[in-house]
């Protein structure tokens, strides 16, 4: 009875594994310096190079460090960074619109 009840186990284990592999999100994928972020289903998901992208959109800010940190985490968070160096925040959707810093600021520039 107690092998039976270990090997169930294991089966249940390995099967809860084998689940939460394919739900996972590769967003440290580091390629070249350049940070990609990958959903899921990669055959069907865009990569997007968030450094590039927030480097290129952070590149006239006043204080490029901190705006390049803070679009990283929205890029990775919402998938998506809006073009151009301000504005046009609202092409990437509520996610990037709506997230705000512990001041209850907008947190992505």
């Amino acid at each position: 009875m107690a092998v039976r009840l270990l090997l169930a186990l294991m089966v249940f284990v390995f099967c809860l594994a084998e689940v939460s592999s394919d739900l996972k999100i590769d967003t440290g994928a580091l390629h070249g310096g350049q940070l990609v972020v990958r959903a899921g289903n990669r055959r069907l998901m865009q990569d997007i190079d968030c450094g590039g992208l927030c480097n290129q959109r952070c590149s006239l800010h006043s204080r490029p460090n901190v705006c390049t940190r803070a679009c990283g985490t929205c890029c990775v968070r919402c998938k998506c960074v809006p073009p151009g160096t301000s504005g046009n925040r609202e092409v990437c959707g509520t996610c990037y619109t709506d997230m705000t810093s512990h001041g209850n600021k907008t947190k992505c520039p």
